[in-house]
């Protein structure tokens, strides 16, 4: 099953988390659409249709979040103000926070820093220059271990980690691509990921999402100059299955110690893909 399920045509409205006169921040299910693309042409339903028949009136989107990514996004509700935060998101002025869960046992914490060139999109001009590479950083810390007594590949046992991750710039599938680069592989990620795992998650936990979720976003208000600080749990498509692992899960170290990421950690290249 491709990695954008669930389907969207299931979905009604959108969770709203916050909301005021310039600005709505929405909680986005895993496999919508946040506006009509080429490459999915036989999608009928997108986030920003659904959100001005919700509020009826119009909305500005001001950043990306993939389609089988779930989690917050922020829009506007006037040009202006949607122009400003567009701009925030492109100079580094607003902090954003994923969950995931990631092939083997990954290192407590680090910065992964490794510039790549973008997949080539023929409806994307920026992307056919291959030789091109953007710089991308992405920092991480591991919050839980999970190991079961089932094997997967040529491996006896099942680990993954669940991860909190913080991209330092906004590359296209970032953190996806960083993941990989790794041999951590995010679970459900059917263009980057491992199919033996992805397999294995749909056999086992009826996993048929990718396991990436934005929870939180920090900016000031373009308005008000106020500091925001939104954050969400992820839904149950997520939770569901970490309650699942956790459960079945042999006895593995605690990585719950509460530490900031450290700003100049280095990523352990070492094997622990297990």
């Amino acid at each position: 099953m491709a990695e954008d399920a669930p389907g969207s045509d299931s979905i009604n409205e959108l969770d709203i988390v916050y909301r005021d006169e310039f600005l709505v921040a929405v909680y986005k299910p895993a496999g919508l659409l946040v506006h009509r693309s080429e490459i999915d042409r036989h999608e009928t339903v997108f986030a920003v249709q659904m959100l001005r028949e919700q509020l009826q009136q119009r909305v500005y989107t001001v950043h990306r979040l993939d389609k089988p990514t779930s989690g917050l996004m922020l829009f506007a509700l006037n040009a202006e103000d949607g122009t400003k935060l567009a701009v925030d998101f492109q100079d580094r002025g607003v902090r954003k926070e994923y969950q995931a869960l990631a092939r083997g046992f990954v290192q407590p914490q680090g910065t992964i820093d490794y510039a790549y060139a973008q997949r080539f999109d023929p409806l994307d001009p920026a992307t056919h220059d291959r030789a091109r590479k953007q710089d991308a950083i992405t920092r991480y810390r591991c919050l839980q271990h999970f190991e079961l007594d089932k094997p997967l590949g040529r491996y006896q046992t099942a680990r993954f980690s669940q991860l909190l991750l913080k991209p330092e710039t906004g590359r296209k599938h970032q953190i996806r691509r960083h993941m990989k680069h790794l041999s951590h592989q995010l679970a459900g990620d059917t263009t980057y990921g491992d199919g033996r795992q992805n397999t294995f998650m749909r056999e086992h936990f009826n996993c048929h999402r990718l396991m990436l979720c934005a929870t939180r976003l920090r900016f000031e208000h373009p308005r008000t100059g106020e500091a925001m600080d939104l954050v969400v749990e992820p839904d149950i498509s997520f939770t569901s299955v970490l309650a699942q692992l956790k459960n079945e899960s042999l006895p593995v170290p605690d990585m719950t110690e509460e530490t900031e990421i450290p700003q100049n950690a280095k990523t352990d290249s070492a094997d622990t893909t297990k």
